[in-house]
Parts: structure tokens; sequence; C-alpha cells
């Protein structure tokens, strides 16, 4: 039997509200208020859709999606949001951007395929070995999760783990690249100095 019923698995895990570290180092003018609102207004969302389901007998989001999806959505959501919260900071306007989010009026029409100034922000359900596209110089903003996937089979609720960021620098990827012959996507990995400067200025954690 499991020990979370699919009704209660529909209501994410509270924010913790003691679980935020005031003294992290944030840019751009960005405060710890504004990703508190930001994963609580989430966390609203994917309670509100979940329940919905559950009154259709739909499956929730994250037993729905893929997990790459999922993830990829949550992240989405979290660029999406934190300006509604954070006046200094907007979504940045090219279609696959890079960094997500980029300081208000720092590029013409807040619109750039390559930037050095802004954050990237990526969500994971790992809590190390996270990935992007290419080594490069960027804030990086991770939010770790724990969900069900489309493979369990028991219930259990969306939790926010841990939340943290900081300068990273090319050394601080290992690019993975791949051969002529491959389809594999390209990516580059946090290697352990990019994860220990990211850990030290952790933002959340539960």
């Amino acid at each position: 039997m499991p020990s979370m019923t699919e009704q209660e698995a529909c209501t994410p895990t509270p924010l913790n509200p003691n679980g935020f570290n005031l003294s992290a180092v944030l840019p751009y003018n960005l405060q710890i208020a504004h990703i508190q609102s930001t994963m609580q207004e989430f966390i609203d969302f994917l309670s509100f859709v979940n329940n919905q389901l559950y009154t259709k007998n739909i499956l929730r989001l994250e037993s729905m999606l893929m997990s790459v999806n999922f993830s990829s959505m949550v992240g989405e959501f979290m660029s999406a949001s934190i300006p509604k919260y954070c006046p200094t900071l907007t979504k940045n306007r090219h279609h696959n951007g890079h960094p997500d989010l980029v300081p208000v009026g720092y590029y013409t029409d807040n619109d750039i395929l390559h930037g050095t100034e802004g954050i990237e922000i990526k969500a994971s359900r790992y809590t190390r070995g996270w990935q992007g596209h290419n080594p490069e110089d960027v804030w990086l903003m991770v939010f770790v999760f724990d969900s069900n996937r489309a493979k369990d089979t028991d219930p259990k609720k969306f939790k926010f783990i841990s939340v943290s960021g900081a300068q990273l620098h090319k050394e601080d990827w290992s690019f993975s690249g791949r051969s002529a012959n491959s389809r594999r996507t390209i990516t580059a990995s946090v290697m352990p100095s990019g994860f220990s400067k990211m850990s030290a200025n952790w933002i959340y954690s539960d």
C-alpha cells in the first residue's frame, strides 16, 4: 500500500519559512523575498492544476510529462515569474536566448541571443552534476526539487529541496561535446569548483 494517496500528492509540500539564507549574495538587486514569492507561486500553480486534474481522473503533471520536460517547465516558470517580483530583471525576449533573465534595459529591447550579463535558471531533480549546453561565464541559479516521475507507482508530493547560485566561469565547467555522427545533445557539466561556489552561496535548503 502506498504511504500517500494520489489526492494527497496533488498538494505540494509547503516551503520551509526558515530555510532561506538571508546572507546569500544575489546580483542585479534580486532579493531573497523575490525568490521565495516565485517558489510559492509555483507551489500554488502546481497545487491548483494537479487538484483540478484529479477531479477529471487525469495524471498529475509530474507523473504525466517526461522528466526532462517537467524539469524544463519548473525552470521556465521561475524565469517567467521572478520578474513579477524583481523590477530590475526581465525575461530575455530572444527565443532560446542566453541567459534566461537579463537586467532591465541593459540589452536593446531586452533581447539578446547570447549575453554576459544576467542570470541563467536551471531546475533539476539532482543535487549536483547540473548541465548546460556550453562552458561559459554565467551567474547560474539552480532550483532542486523532488517529485514523482512518469515511471513511479507510489504517489509523493512535489517538494523544493534547495536553491543555490553563483557566478561561474568557463573553467568551472567540463565540456562533453559529441562525435561527428552522434545525435546526442551537446552538454557541459558543472565541475566540483563550480558546485563549491554555488553550495557556499546557498539560497534555500529544506
